[in-house]
């Protein structure tokens, strides 16, 4: 119901809105019922079983509600309002995907662009990764070719994070705007979307580990621009 709230006050009515009876009187859930109505969506109450299937789990939420996807295009993406943007190539997982939309958000980044054939930030796992973060940052697809086309245009720094550079990233410069560029958990950025970066940066591994999870080094990275 959190999630559902928070994305009715950024402006994000339900297209379907269900509940179990155990959430008939809730106030939140008028709240949230009132909104979905006056954008012409569906309000149903169902039983406990249905919420189980819809939300793939045996002790579900008491609320469900379905959104319509939102894409911003890369052209929208304004340099000027804020100091440090994601894009991610060929992400793979939704859980690694939500966390760093969520931390975007937390840190004022402009938005989260997919790059390639990334895994749907849509998706249920993705979406409770972001803990409602999904509904308040801009998130763009495009291909790498269209990514390349954009970056040429772009104002600001791409800073790219690579295992093979030898670029601390607490010693770049990193000006603002700047664009994080992280690649793909298993693979890393490619070798064209590494030489398109300003500069090319490390995280150090002092221990065994010889890399972090994706969402880990991205919040380092997005913290490390923002301040």
């Amino acid at each position: 119901m959190k999630i559902a709230a928070e994305a009715v006050e950024l402006g994000h009515a339900p297209k379907i809105l269900m509940y179990g009876p155990d959430a008939r009187d809730h106030p939140v859930l008028r709240t949230i019922a009132a909104a979905t109505a006056r954008a012409g969506g569906d309000v149903v109450e169902v039983h406990r079983d249905i919420l189980e299937k819809v939300s793939r789990r045996d002790n579900p939420q008491t609320v469900v509600a379905v959104f319509e996807q939102v894409f911003a295009p890369l052209a929208a993406l304004d340099p000027g309002s804020a100091k440090a943007w994601v894009a991610l190539q060929a992400v793979r997982d939704p859980g690694n995907l939500g966390t760093i939309i969520r931390t975007a958000d937390a840190a004022g980044c402009g938005g989260v662009i997919l790059v390639g054939e990334c895994c749907d930030p849509y998706s249920v796992e993705g979406v409770r990764a972001t803990m409602g973060s999904i509904f308040a940052v801009a998130v763009a697809r495009a291909s790498v070719a269209e990514f390349l086309a954009w970056r040429a245009r772009w104002t600001g720094q791409v800073v790219g994070t690579l295992l093979t550079a030898t670029t601390d990233f607490r010693a770049a410069a990193l000006g603002a705007p700047s664009v994080i560029l992280l690649g793909n958990e298993q693979a890393g950025l490619t070798a064209e979307l590494a030489a398109a970066c300003d500069v090319n940066v490390k995280i150090p591994m002092r221990g065994r580990a010889d890399s972090l999870n994706l969402a880990v080094a991205a919040g380092v990275m997005i913290y490390a621009a923002t301040g």
